[in-house]
């Protein structure tokens, strides 16, 4: 049966031009936006719903998630069966579309059936981008064991393992192909050390060019891209020459690199709420001093590199990269952008950037006819008042995905 609904006497925010548009009504039917304008013709039956002067926008887009990481025992997210691992992750994903972020980029764990199960409307929550599994050279980010556990590999056929252990061009060559295979829209390489792996400090470089210029060809002749785990200037420009086009975090880039990336047309996802949210936590966590020590590196850089980036023209995809009970402080990187960045900038980098980013430009990030019916009503301008976007969606009476009300208090 169709469904169809007019909503009438809004503003409908241009994320792209960064500017609100009057007069213009927004028709949905099914899952899609048929139309966007002024007298618009309806179906029969069609329901109404009269903003008031509300501002319609496209639903947000967060480039950098886990959502398999339900807990920040990431052992123990490995270790779950793999029901229970989706159940998980479903309600990860049902708190981010409650928040207003109808469309989310994994970058390590989720699979091909959590992508199906949002499709079908099997789980409520937002449309789904994989990678597969984030590929890490031993002892690299994603390799969790501690210096005298020699099990082999990281659990890494279960659904909440977020890694795969590969080493070796021809072995790098297979894991693309088997992740492409899996319904990979992108691959994910470990190319710096972290702040959640045990063994490698922040600057240690991973893999070998050799292994990562493989990935990006086996990519290229799937006709995708590599995204990285980068936060040294020294890897990140290893990673642009190499072709990498997906640049996750980049706390410590310089101005030069931030040139380069742009010029070569990446991307860069900045994460700087997972390093706030560490520090405010991390002694509760239990972190140590260690830990502590590399969050501090990356997080006195982060507000430093929006900058940089940003006067460099390498355009900005907006991520979170927060685990566990840190997803709590998801809204809390709109606070943090804002401290540089202009609101049309962070709308932008919520928006009509990350849907590049996903490859679904023109699907979604947009309220344009023949766009996916994702859009949000907020109380207020965003680009006066960031703010609208914290909150965990109290700012948003209506919550919209792929057509089908995920929150709706209009009437």
């Amino acid at each position: 049966m169709t469904s169809s609904y007019l909503f009438t006497g809004g503003r409908v925010l241009d994320a792209e031009a960064g500017v609100l548009r009057d007069g213009l009504d927004v028709l949905v039917t099914d899952d899609t936006i048929a139309a966007v304008g002024a007298g618009l013709s309806v179906p029969p039956q069609t329901t109404e719903i009269a903003l008031g002067g509300r501002t319609v926008m496209p639903g947000l887009i967060d480039c950098h998630v886990h959502v398999v990481a339900e807990t920040l025992d990431l052992w123990s997210n490995m270790t779950a069966p793999a029901s229970l691992s989706a159940l998980r992750s479903a309600r990860v994903m049902n708190e981010a579309l409650l928040r207003g972020f109808t469309t989310l980029r994994d970058l390590g764990g989720a699979d091909h059936g959590l992508v199906r199960a949002v499709a079908e409307g099997i789980i409520s929550g937002p449309r789904l981008v994989i990678c597969g599994k984030g590929l890490t050279t031993t002892g690299g980010h994603a390799d969790l064991r501690n210096r005298s556990d020699d099990r082999p590999g990281l659990f890494s056929d279960r659904l909440g393992s977020m890694g795969l252990i590969v080493d070796g061009v021809d072995n790098v060559r297979a894991a693309c192909r088997t992740m492409i295979k899996e319904g990979a829209a992108f691959i994910k390489v470990m190319a710096n050390g972290g702040v959640s792996s045990p063994n490698d400090p922040i600057h240690s470089i991973q893999y070998s060019r050799d292994e990562i210029a493989a990935m990006v060809e086996e990519a290229d002749n799937a006709g995708l891209y590599v995204a990285a785990h980068v936060y040294t200037d020294k890897s990140i420009r290893r990673c642009v020459e190499l072709g990498v086009h997906s640049l996750e975090h980049c706390n410590l880039i310089e101005p030069e690199s931030a040139r380069l990336a742009a010029q070569k047309g990446c991307i860069a996802v900045p994460t700087l709420v997972a390093y706030d949210a560490l520090a405010l936590e991390g002694e509760m966590l239990g972190l140590g001093a260690a830990e502590f020590a590399k969050i501090e590196t990356v997080r006195s850089g982060g507000l430093r590199s929006l900058e940089i980036m940003r006067d460099a023209g390498l355009p900005m995809a907006f991520g979170s990269d927060l685990l566990g009970e840190l997803r709590k402080y998801h809204c809390m990187e709109f606070e943090i952008l804002a401290k540089v960045l202009t609101p049309a900038e962070i709308i932008r980098s919520a928006t009509t950037v990350g849907a590049k980013l996903c490859r679904l430009e023109g699907q979604v990030g947009v309220i344009a006819q023949g766009a996916f019916a994702d859009l949000l009503v907020l109380d207020g301008d965003p680009l006066s008042d960031i703010s609208l976007l914290q909150g965990d969606g109290v700012h948003m009476p209506v919550i919209m995905n792929n057509g089908r009300f995920a929150k709706c208090t209009l009437h």
